[in-house]
């Protein structure tokens, strides 16, 4: 199922739905962060997924990097909360979502690296490589809070 991701587009259909997700900056010893490149609009993006009703956010947040990666985390911190209206993404099946986002920091506890059927491409960036990627403007914004080391997270 492909999507198309809207920001602040006047021509984005009303949504239909609105999904609670978690996603994690999760690094490696070196500072690197694990991006993965969806299968389903081919952008870089941090590993993360709706919240199940038996779910707790930071529960999300373990069992997606485990499914799209193949890692096992533990979390670490929170990067912010992102609940900007105007971003919406339409998936073919119909679905028209708003979605509200909280983003952790997580370190890897052990698994191994595994593609899954949601991503072509998983990587360790360099942060420094991070802007030569394609990526949605929403996850720049998560990765360029948590690479400002801020005091407190970020409340959107």
């Amino acid at each position: 199922m492909a999507r198309t991701e809207y920001y602040d587009d006047p021509n984005a259909p009303k949504p239909n739905s609105m999904v609670v997700a978690a996603s994690a900056v999760v690094t490696d010893d070196h500072g690197r962060i694990l991006l993965q490149r969806r299968r389903d609009n081919d952008l870089w993006a941090l590993p993360g997924g709706g919240m199940d009703l038996a779910d707790s956010l930071p529960g999300t947040a373990v069992r997606e990097v485990k499914e799209e990666t193949g890692l096992d985390v533990e979390i670490t911190g929170l990067v912010g909360t992102y609940t900007d209206p105007k971003h919406i993404i339409v998936y073919t099946d119909g679905e028209v979502r708003r979605q509200f986002n909280v983003c952790f920091t997580a370190r890897i506890t052990g698994g191994q690296l595994e593609i899954s059927d949601e991503s072509t491409e998983l990587r360790f960036v360099p942060p420094d490589e991070i802007e030569q990627l394609t990526m949605h403007h929403t996850q720049r914004l998560r990765l360029q809070h948590f690479l400002e080391h801020r005091e407190k997270p970020y409340l959107g």
